[in-house]
């Protein structure tokens, strides 16, 4: 029976594989990493558009019944038709206004 016998040359060519092989395989991982958050991004966004969509209907549908059946009673129109607005004009100006603290920062982390 003959000994193993490596050759420096032969460790250091596996030491080179196995480099090569542990590289790849993190490169994957984050590259599936990156693809399952895309992915996890667009469904968030579709299930956000998905609720807006059907409130939207929803309050659309509430104020056609009120307009079609009862156009008379002027404070229910106005309620239907008023409230739906106030909470969308809040919505708006909450996404839309841009608040910052521009004051510079002490040591410690305090203002």
């Amino acid at each position: 029976m003959n000994p193993i016998t490596v050759t420096p040359t032969e460790i250091l060519a596996g030491l080179g594989g196995l480099l090569v092989l542990f590289v790849s395989w993190r490169a994957s991982a984050r590259r599936a990493r990156a693809a399952a958050d895309a992915a996890r991004a667009g469904a968030r966004v579709l299930s956000l558009a998905g609720r807006v969509m059907f409130t939207a209907a929803l309050i659309v549908a509430v104020q056609w019944i009120v307009i079609a059946h009862a156009a008379s009673n002027k404070w229910l129109l106005l309620a239907v038709l008023g409230l739906p607005a106030l909470f969308a004009a809040y919505a708006l100006t909450r996404a839309l206004t841009v608040t910052t603290m521009d004051a510079p920062r002490r040591r410690g982390g305090r203002r």
